[in-house]
């Protein structure tokens, strides 16, 4: 049986994406790994975690993305540009995000506390997003932006460290 959840990633992807887009890869071994993580039968798990390992080394290996199975997911993500982009086995990013290349959502010190991320957010490229915040719904990220503090429903962030541009789509003066 098919994971539902990426049954939802794989509608965000273009047709064929397994021959046109690496971050899939990396997706599929995260989604796999979760549903071995989840089985009932203990000598599955076992005789598949292994396996598991070795794909999911592999494929961070070659295509630099890194979703590791104990991170919460959402359904429906999309990565975009495949390429250093880290996700901490602590975080949750919910459904329908979209990531890019050089993202990383993690800790700010060892075992800080982790970002919890909404549904619908947009990452730009090398935006990153540290510490234990919580990112709204339908929240846009600017790439390069860091991350630090808790960010609203509907916003637009930017800059190091990131403020809230807009809200609703309307600008908001900082300040």
């Amino acid at each position: 049986m098919i994971d539902r959840d990426f049954i939802e990633d794989l509608k965000r992807y273009p047709s064929k994406p397994f021959l046109k887009e690496q971050s899939i890869w990396a997706l599929a071994v995260y989604r796999w790994g979760r549903k071995v993580r989840r089985s009932e039968s203990i000598i599955l798990r076992r005789v598949l975690t292994p396996f598991y390992w070795l794909a999911f080394r592999l494929t961070e290996t070659t295509t630099g993305v890194s979703l590791p199975l104990e991170a919460e997911i959402g359904a429906g993500l999309r990565i975009w540009h495949f390429g250093n982009i880290f996700i901490n086995s602590g975080a949750v990013i919910g459904k329908n995000c979209t990531l890019r290349q050089g993202v990383t959502v993690g800790n700010r010190h060892d075992n800080g506390p982790l970002p919890i991320v909404g549904d619908n957010v947009n990452f730009g490229a090398y935006a990153q997003i540290l510490g234990g915040v919580k990112i709204g719904n339908n929240v846009n990220i600017a790439a390069m932006s860091v991350v630090l503090s808790d960010v609203p429903d509907n916003a637009t962030v930017a800059g190091i460290p990131a403020k809230v541009l807009k809200i609703n789509a309307e600008d908001v003066k900082n300040g």
